[in-house]
């Protein structure tokens, strides 16, 4: 004959160490668990006995006990199972001797607690507790994290997709969208990256937390000074603006407060040793560390170099900024595609307009709206970086361009005079109409 199944015996050691074990590994407190497990319960209670049931909870995990007591009156005829019981149910379960209208309580512990629910509350209870405890790692991690944003960490690539990186910092997975990333790097699965927490938010529907990394936003710049220069770091030194084309080029303007102290140089270090580890950090990013003034002229001429300006007047109300510098000096000004003078407007928050010395220019960077992209890399691809030296270039050079059509010239040359509030020459429309009855004479405008 079989014989009945024995029932399991509870070692309280093994639930207190069982119990410790989770609260250090989901980084959750012991009384915060203990109290999820008591919900629990009372929600087992409540789904077999009704939501009137009379009952009392004991959970003490330091020491192992988990205890329920269900209290319910005897009666002879039962009308509400949640909080009675009849008399002849009681002398089967107990010996004692229990008279109508007595309070009978009947005690739960780890050991029948299976017998009194069944596998399907059981089953019910413990996705109920799983599903609690996650929703709490995930408030832990949002908070851990929504509090360091700003901070700088070192994680591990795990996968790399098409539009982010996937990273992995503490067994917390993170991400890094391609927008945040220095365009010119290559990511591969397990190497190091560093970057800034740049913003923490909840995914829709799941609540699971959403950490954003970045790499091109200035502050991890700004971070990695703090990290590099001490001076900064200890506020003797402090960054008053940045500007950057992540992985290109940055300019961080800088000012001291300690008149003993050279805010450019402790920056660069000597033999530009700290100045160089930041800039192998951001794969080779030029960095121009230029110096703060509260003069505007004074900042943006800074701001400019390595272009040497000769005159520069301001307007405070629009922060608006009319920079003149020598016909030598136009491209360095500028810079590669405007990049100069578009960080350094970036940097010193003025809208700054260059031209040329003897006569008023505009960088062709003001009008690549109006050219579009490709067109406006096609001519400064000829060495054209201003709205004069496109007047002035060979019509049969322009023509050349992929898209430049007779009518496409001239409509650009008519919203370059405009802004100059000039007329067209007829001689030059008309030997633009003609250009194709000579053969290569060059026309100047």
């Amino acid at each position: 004959m079989a014989r009945r199944k024995a029932k399991p015996k509870y070692d309280k050691k093994l639930i207190i160490e069982a119990f410790a074990d989770m609260a250090r590994e989901k980084s959750i407190d012991k009384d915060l668990l203990q109290g999820m497990l008591v919900e629990t319960l009372s929600l087992l209670i409540r789904k077999k006995y009704g939501q009137e049931a009379n009952f009392d909870i004991v959970v003490n995990m330091d020491k192992g006990d988990l205890e329920i007591y269900l209290m319910r009156t005897i009666v002879e005829e039962v009308e509400d199972p949640s909080l009675q019981i009849l008399l002849k149910e009681v002398s089967t379960r107990t010996q004692e001797v229990y008279e109508l209208g007595d309070e009978f309580i009947e005690e739960i512990t780890l050991e029948n607690i299976a017998e009194n629910f069944g596998r399907r509350l059981i089953a019910l209870a413990t996705q109920t507790l799983g599903q609690r405890i996650r929703d709490v790692e995930k408030d832990n991690v949002f908070n851990e994290y929504n509090d360091k944003v700003g901070e700088i960490i070192v994680g591990e690539v795990y996968q790399v997709r098409p539009g982010s990186l996937l990273i992995m910092h503490n067994k917390i997975e993170m991400r890094m969208p391609r927008e945040e990333q220095i365009h010119n790097e290559r990511y591969k699965k397990n190497m190091s990256v560093k970057a800034i927490i740049k913003e923490v938010r909840r995914m829709q529907g799941s609540g699971t937390p959403d950490i954003i990394l970045s790499r091109s936003a200035d502050e991890f710049l700004a971070r990695l000074f703090e990290i590099e220069i001490p001076e900064v770091y200890d506020g003797i030194i402090e960054i008053k603006s940045i500007s950057r084309d992540p992985g290109e080029r940055a300019k961080v303007a800088v000012q001291s407060f300690d008149e003993r102290v050279d805010p450019v140089g402790a920056c660069v270090g000597m033999k530009g040793i700290r100045i160089h580890s930041i800039v192998r950090e951001l794969n080779n990013e030029n960095i121009d560390v230029i110096e703060y003034s509260l003069d505007p002229k004074v900042f943006i001429a800074k701001a400019l170099a390595p272009a040497k300006v000769k005159d520069i007047s301001v307007s405070p109300d629009t922060r608006s900024a009319t920079v003149l510098v020598a016909d030598d000096q136009v491209s360095l000004a500028i810079g590669r595609n405007g990049q100069n003078v578009r960080l350094a407007s970036k940097l010193t928050g003025y809208n700054i307009t260059l031209i040329k010395e003897g006569g008023e220019d505009i960088e062709l960077i003001e009008f690549r709206e109006e050219l579009g992209r490709e067109m406006y890399d096609n001519i400064i691809n000829l060495g054209i970086d201003t709205a004069r030296e496109f007047l002035e270039a060979d019509i049969y050079e322009l023509l050349s361009l992929p898209e430049m059509s007779k009518q496409t010239l001239l409509e650009i040359r008519q919203i370059i005079l405009t802004e100059f509030d000039e007329q067209e020459m007829s001689e030059i429309s008309q030997a633009i109409l003609e250009a194709d009855e000579f053969s290569g004479d060059s026309v100047e405008g």
